[in-house]
């Protein structure tokens, strides 16, 4: 049972991760720009909003 809850949490922090970096990076430049963020930091900041989003 516990492997299965761990394998779910993993899933779900990856969906959020993939549907995170995707709506940033069709972002274009002067967005990102404004919200100050750089191309190189998508990843990054993707990974932290779906580490925090499972956690919360």
């Amino acid at each position: 049972m516990l492997f299965w809850s761990f394998l779910l949490k993993r899933y779900q922090v990856w969906k959020i991760y993939r549907s995170t970096y995707a709506e940033l990076a069709n972002l274009d430049d002067r967005t990102l720009a404004d919200i100050n963020v750089g191309r190189s930091e998508i990843a990054a900041i993707s990974r932290r909003a779906a580490l925090r989003a499972v956690a919360a």
